[in-house]
């Protein structure tokens, strides 16, 4: 065996080799920079044009995706791999994936539609899948939502979607749904009137439509009144503690006795 030819064999195989290498690291390095150049250029203009940040994410994750796999297709076909082949491969794995991983593909169709028919965007009050808070993201396979009490919490966009969803962000107002239960003795018209004036002094509380301040039923105890103020969706809770605590200082200021229940002593003769 020619131990030179040999020699030389390998050190022109080893440079190709290398230079191939090097070459497909800076396709790498490029490819990735230039893919999150388009991202963010993309995402840049719907932003300028006012587009939904929902939608704005969503199409970024997608585009990012196809991107990466046509830069992987790039440099496979650079080494002289028949991507043909690859593809097929692949689409053959996704067959595979998609029958062990048939939940997460639902969970990406329902993305899909929930981005076609945007029953809610981030930074809206919801309810979905039983959890109740602000979006903060709508990913490929899950919406993420901030709790009240500062939990992040992922829900799976197919839950979202075969669920009912409740947007409390939707519309412009809220109605807070508040009750007082007053004593027996009690006079309802001039408790209604005080606790209207008092409700419509709480800040946030839209004047149109004004509170709904009424008799609601009567129980054993006495009669209770409703109390059912607007307000924006960000003032709901302040509202909500504000309106109980006009209630209670109401209550007070009027001297109203404290409301007990009533017991009924039946006597029976001998």
């Amino acid at each position: 065996m020619d131990m030179s030819a040999f020699q030389q064999f390998m050190s022109t195989t080893v440079s190709e080799l290398a230079v191939k290498v090097l070459a497909a690291i800076a396709f790498w390095i490029v490819g990735r920079w230039l893919i999150g150049r388009v991202i963010a250029v993309m995402q840049a203009a719907m932003n300028r044009n006012n587009v939904d940040p929902t939608l704005t994410k969503y199409l970024g994750s997608i585009i990012a995706v196809t991107l990466n796999i046509a830069l992987v297709l790039g440099i496979l076909g650079y080494f002289g791999i028949q991507t043909t082949s690859f593809a097929a491969m692949l689409a053959g794995a996704g067959v595979a994936i998609g029958a062990a991983w048939s939940g997460m593909l639902g969970n990406f169709a329902a993305g899909a539609f929930m981005l076609v028919l945007r029953p809610f965007k981030v930074g809206d009050f919801v309810q979905i899948g039983g959890i109740t808070g602000t979006v903060h993201e709508l990913g490929l396979f899950g919406t993420t939502l901030i709790t009240p009490d500062n939990v992040m919490t992922l829900v799976g966009n197919g839950k979202v979607f075969g669920d009912t969803v409740s947007n409390y962000s939707a519309l412009p107002y809220r109605r807070v749904d508040r009750t007082a239960q007053l004593a027996g003795g009690v006079d309802v018209a001039e408790a209604i009137a005080k606790l209207k004036a008092a409700v419509a002094a709480i800040p946030n509380v839209k004047a149109s439509p004004a509170p709904d301040v009424a008799l609601l039923e009567l129980n054993l105890v006495g009669p209770v009144i409703a109390v059912r103020p607007y307000a924006h969706t960000d003032h709901y809770w302040q509202v909500y503690f504000d309106t109980n605590e006009a209630i209670v200082r109401v209550a007070q200021e009027a001297g109203w006795p404290a409301p007990t229940p009533t017991q009924i002593m039946k006597t029976v003769a001998a």
